[in-house]
């Protein structure tokens, strides 16, 4: 019998309807990935890219309202081991997105860490490695987003290790924890990313439990990984190739994952990400749909 998940909220998002950009062409109108997320028996959702949902607090209130969606997160990207020069920029870029999230009642800001490869060409745009200079440039970046975010706005950041960023593998987030105070920053942990780059999550959980502050609900293939490794390919192909399944179907175990966050005795929300730019615009509802119903047979 599944353990009864009572203090994990489940939720979905944008990126599991394909979308990855503000505007696309390849992408579901707005309104049709409302419409269908709640039709998939989800009553949470983020944000996604800034300006693909409206912008205008009250309109988005009462699109969400409407059909029975609350709002759990805005996400932003930034990249402060480049120093200190980076702060403007990256504090425009949070302050539109943050005060949309506040002003949805959300409590969370996920902080993603730019790419060192570029998503589409491959290009490599920085070195894969930080040194000890940047990392000290990110770490306490990192702080000072989390004291800004939390005095202007309300939130609580949590950074979200991703593939083709410097905050990817076990060693490197664990580097990244060892060296930040939770009472500023906590971690996004996205299941399937960190599976990506040979992470734990489980093991994670345990150790570090105290500072999970959100999960990302993902699997990866671990056959379609392995190519992706030894070839060297970008996260953005990679996805296309399916790298990122549909659950039950891939790594890690969403089950234990979720006993292990439920373990820790705090409310979590827990957001289904399946990333699938560009997908046909039919194939998202009926995967959201089994794998809502797959997370209650877990208990959530």
């Amino acid at each position: 019998m599944a353990v009864a998940l009572d203090r994990i909220r489940v939720g979905s998002a944008p990126d599991s309807w394909g979308v990855w950009f503000p505007d696309d062409p390849q992408q579901v109108p707005w309104q049709r990935f409302l419409d269908e997320v709640a039709q998939a028996g989800y009553s949470w959702i983020e944000l996604g890219p800034y300006g693909y949902l409206p912008t205008d607090p009250a309109r988005l209130t009462d699109e969400v309202t409407r059909r029975g969606l609350r709002v759990s997160a805005g996400t932003i990207f930034c990249g402060l081991h480049r120093g200190p020069s980076e702060w403007d920029a990256t504090w425009e870029q949070v302050s539109r997105v943050a005060a949309l999230t506040r002003d949805m009642d959300a409590k969370h800001l996920v902080v993603i860490p730019s790419f060192w490869r570029d998503d589409k060409t491959a290009e490599i745009l920085e070195a894969p490695e930080l040194s000890t200079e940047q990392w000290g440039h990110l770490t306490r970046g990192m702080e000072r987003l989390g004291r800004e975010v939390k005095e202007t706005y309300g939130l609580d950041i949590v950074v979200h290790p991703h593939a083709d960023t410097h905050i990817d593998t076990e060693e490197h987030v664990e580097r990244f924890l060892d060296s930040t105070d939770s009472g500023l920053v906590n971690l996004c942990l996205d299941t399937g990313h960190y599976a990506y780059c040979g992470g734990d999550s489980v093991k994670l959980i345990e150790t570090y439990g105290e500072r999970i502050g959100y999960l990302h609900l993902k699997q990866v293939d671990p056959e379609i990984l392995a190519d992706v490794v030894s070839n060297e390919i970008p996260f953005g192909p990679a996805v296309q190739r399916g790298v990122m399944c549909e659950p039950p179907a891939g790594v890690p175990e969403l089950g234990p994952v979720l006993t292990a966050a439920q373990k820790l005795g705090v409310d979590l929300f827990a957001i289904v990400e399946q990333d699938m730019y560009p997908c046909e615009p039919d194939k998202p509802l009926p995967i959201a749909e089994r794998t809502r119903k797959f997370l209650r047979s877990c208990g959530a």
